[in-house]
Order: C-alpha cells, then sequence, then structure tokens
C-alpha cells in the first residue's frame, strides 16, 4: 500500500468537499499506512501553516467530530505552490517527493492532465509502482480524449493509470453486480424475453453556479450522461464476465458500449431532448435560471438501444438534468407483462408490471414491485393489487462514501472500480453520434422552470414510477 498522495487542485471544490473528509475518516479508521504523507500541490501562494489553516477553516464539520484525528492528518500535509501549466516547474518543485512509489492524483480540468503527467515524469514520480489518478471528464469528444489518452501511455503504462468514477465507488452500485450475478431468480430473467425497458435517472437539485465556464463547455450530456450513467448502464448490460477481476469486468462493460447504437439525425430528433433550467423554486427557495451566451443543455433525456443478442429491442432510459425538483439517482428495471392473464381485477392491460427499483441516493433501497392478492381484500381473490418487497439490508452498517473506497483501492493498486482508456473512448464514440446530430440539425435546449421535472416534452422518458412528472415539483406522479 503507498504512503505518499501527490493532491493536485488542493484548493479545489472536490478536495473540500469530498478528498480531505474522505482521508480524515480513512485516518480515523486506520485505514492509511502510519508513515502516510500528502503532497497539496495548487497554484495559490501559500504556506503549509497557511494551508493548514485554510483547510481546517473549510472541514469544521470534520474538526466538531474528532478534532485530534484532524489535526492528525493535518500535520501530515505539506503544501507546494506551482502553476499546473509548467512542466518543468512541477518538475522541479516535487522532484524532493520521489524517493518512494506514490499516488498522483489530478483532481484538475482535464486540460491540465497533460502537462502535470509530463512534469510528474520529469520529477521521477510516474517510475516503477506509481500510479496515476484522473478525475472526470477524460476529454470533451473522443479526439480529445485519444490525445490525453495517448499522452499518459507515453508516461507510464495503462495499469498504473486510474480513471475515477466516484459513482462505481457507491456500495449501491457495487451491489448491481451482486443481485445481477449472485441470484439465480435474476440471472434467469435478465434479458429482452423478460424485460421491458431499464430507466437509469440522476437527478440533481444544484444548478451550475460558480462553475458556468467549465458547463459551457460541456453541458450534460458530456458532463453526466458520458461517464456516470454510462457506466452504470454497461454494468447493468455487461455479460458475466468468466471472474471478477479488472480486466474481465473490464473487457464486458467495453463490448456494451461498442454496442450501443450510434444516434443519427433523425434518431436525435425522435428520442433524446435537451433542455435548460430557467427561473423557479428548488426546495422552498427561489433560484435563478442559467444565463451563458453558449447554448449548452442542463438537461438531457436519451432513449438508446443496445445491439447485441441479450438486449435486442430493449429501450434504455437515461434522464440527467440540474435544478430538477428532486436529488436522486435511481435504477428502474421493467419487466414484461404476464403471458396469461387471469385474474377480474384489474382487468388486463391495467396491472401494474413487476419492476426492480434500485435508488442510490440520496438513501440506497432495493424494492421489487409485484402483483399480489395479499394486498386486496379478503373476498377478493381474483382482485390482484401491488405490492412491494423491500430488499433493502435494514440496520445495516453506515456506508462508506464513495471516494473513500476509491482512495483505499487506488492506494493498493486493485483497478477493478476504476476505468480503462478503450472505455472512455468508446464511451466518447457514441456521446460525439449525439453531439454531431444534434449540430447539425440545430436542436434546441428546452426551457423549463427550476425544480420541476425537465421540460414537458420529455414526460415519456423519466421513470415509471410515482413522483416523477414534469413541471410537478411536488410529484404528480405515474404508474
Amino acid at each position: 500500500m503507498h504512503d505518499t498522495l501527490l493532491l493536485f487542485g488542493a484548493t479545489g471544490d472536490l478536495s473540500q468537499r469530498y478528498l480531505f473528509p474522505s482521508l480524515v475518516h480513512l485516518w480515523r479508521d486506520r485505514l492509511l499506512p502510519p508513515a502516510f504523507r500528502i503532497v497539496a500541490v495548487g497554484r495559490q501562494e501559500l504556506s503549509d501553516d497557511d494551508f493548514r489553516a485554510w483547510l481546517r477553516e473549510r472541514m469544521a464539520s470534520e474538526v466538531a467530530d474528532d478534532p485530534t484525528v484532524v489535526e492528525e492528518l493535518l500535520g501530515k500535509i505539506a503544501y507546494v505552490s506551482v502553476d499546473l501549466r509548467d512542466e518543468a516547474a512541477i518538475s522541479t518543485a516535487l522532484a524532493s517527493y520521489a524517493d518512494r512509489p506514490s499516488v498522483s492524483y489530478l483532481a484538475t480540468p482535464p486540460d491540465l492532465f497533460v502537462p502535470c503527467a509530463k512534469g510528474l515524469k520529469a520529477a521521477g514520480l510516474l517510475e516503477g509502482e506509481s500510479r496515476l489518478v484522473l478525475e472526470k471528464p477524460i476529454g470533451r469528444d473522443l479526439a480529445s480524449a485519444r490525445e490525453i489518452n495517448a499522452a499518459l501511455k507515453a508516461c507510464l503504462d495503462e495499469s498504473r493509470i486510474f480513471r475515477i468514477d466516484h459513482y462505481l465507488g457507491k456500495a449501491a452500485v457495487q451491489n448491481l453486480l451482486a443481485l445481477r450475478l449472485g441470484n439465480t431468480l435474476l440471472e434467469a430473467v435478465w434479458e429482452h424475453r423478460w424485460i421491458e425497458s431499464v430507466d437509469i435517472f440522476v437527478g440533481e437539485t444544484a444548478g451550475v453556479d460558480g462553475r458556468e465556464g467549465y458547463y459551457a463547455n460541456y453541458g450534460a450530456l458530456r458532463d453526466m450522461v458520458q461517464n456516470h450513467m454510462l457506466q452504470l448502464l454497461a454494468l447493468i448490460a455487461m455479460e458475466p464476465p468468466s471472474v471478477l477481476d479488472a480486466d474481465s469486468i473490464r473487457d464486458e462493460k467495453r463490448k456494451v458500449l461498442r454496442a450501443l447504437r450510434p444516434m443519427s439525425n433523425d434518431d436525435v430528433a425522435s428520442r433524446t431532448v435537451r433542455g435548460r433550467y430557467a427561473a423557479g423554486v428548488v426546495e422552498g427557495r427561489a433560484v435563478k435560471g442559467f444565463v451563458h451566451e453558449s447554448t449548452v443543455e442542463t438537461f438531457v433525456a436519451v432513449e438508446t438501444y443496445i445491439d447485441n443478442w441479450r438486449w435486442a429491442g430493449v429501450p434504455f432510459r437515461l434522464v440527467t438534468g440540474k435544478r430538477l425538483a428532486e436529488r436522486a439517482t435511481e435504477v428502474v428495471v421493467s419487466f414484461r407483462p404476464t403471458s396469461h392473464w387471469l385474474f377480474e381485477r384489474p382487468r388486463r392491460g391495467r396491472e401494474r408490471p413487476n419492476r426492480l427499483r434500485m435508488r442510490l441516493q440520496p438513501d440506497e433501497t432495493i424494492e421489487l414491485g409485484l402483483m399480489g392478492s395479499l394486498a386486496a381484500p379478503e373476498w377478493g381473490a381474483m382482485e390482484l393489487k401491488p405490492m412491494s418487497l423491500d430488499l433493502s439490508m435494514s440496520g445495516s452498517p453506515q456506508r462508506r462514501i464513495a471516494y473513500e473506497r476509491l482512495i483505499v483501492d487506488v492506494l493498493r493498486g486493485n483497478q477493478t472500480l476504476f476505468v480503462r482508456d478503450d472505455e472512455v473512448e468508446a464511451a466518447w464514440h457514441w456521446i460525439d453520434s449525439i453531439e454531431t446530430a444534434w449540430t447539425q440539425t440545430g436542436q434546441p435546449a428546452l426551457e423549463y422552470p427550476a425544480g420541476s421535472w425537465g421540460p414537458s416534452e420529455a414526460e415519456r422518458y423519466l421513470p415509471p414510477t410515482n413522483g416523477y412528472r414534469p413541471g410537478n415539483s411536488n410529484g404528480g406522479g405515474h404508474a
């Protein structure tokens, strides 16, 4: 387990909100090596003590829980100020830390990946068993992703590159594999003959405040669908690997991404919706709309197909948006109706399909929706009503946040929950087909009020569970 972490972008939002708190928790639980050290790298001119004071102030909640642990970790931090675009300056500033294998974590925009990697290479910090971690996104299209991947491979081997997608570190996401591959009941029906549709929904109440410049160059399709949502889709749809090791799982995910049907101009008109939030009310608070000279979208809905035997003809609907009525991430698998309906009530066609609903956030729940007579009056044995089986673990221990699991994995060198270069490029190939078609057809981003479920035109893409209806922040729902 490596004991040196070089964290680039140490003064950024990601580091403040997730990475440093995760390190505090790991240190508290004695999951980091005793000699662990952190080299915080940023652009601001700060001394070690200045940076520690700055970070202490921003980690007030962690200090309140256990100030001794926080102070112990702060004492292990050294701060280095350097221009992250200057390869020579990076090499000079960090060369003294090349005395042992290390992990360099680039929590920076993608345009800094290459200069940072080259500076680390020149400093001797990517030699031997040293590793490199990259935050998403890897580029903004297939061409830039290939350029970044090629530059990185000139600095170190793919086996030591860790492209992080924090969704893969969530316990509920890992449970997708356990449910699929560890249960005969689901293994037997996990294909097109029994599944009617799959919905993946990622809703955020937050806007893009403070990130307008970044977001204007990416939008919801590139920022969320290309990585988080396509990784979820690949885990749901992949063939069972021969063993649960990193390359076997990533081989199967890549096959799914390559089988995604590319989008034509006609396809994007009938199977995608772009949106952009206007002023509205979110969680009882008035918020402004997204105003920027770009035409980028903050909401996207896509219906796609996987052209292989297992999923032939099954629509996969992906929906994500900013400033929606609720913060939620869930997967809904809807099964086909029974082949022969015997019951008086409800009439054929009015029954609710069996659905497996897996919610990943804000809470982690698993529900299986069935039809049963136990929910109906005693004298109505021929009458069925929906009933829900709660498959969640009650009284389960507190889950670690995703970054904690992933930081430990990268320190240990386990790539299972990280994304490989060919996965990234396969995802961008499909995303580029949509972006190109949008550009050629001039498909507009439709306005929707903040606090709603997105443009009304996207209603048919929303998960078929109660609570989702565009324009209704109170969750009118549809079955």
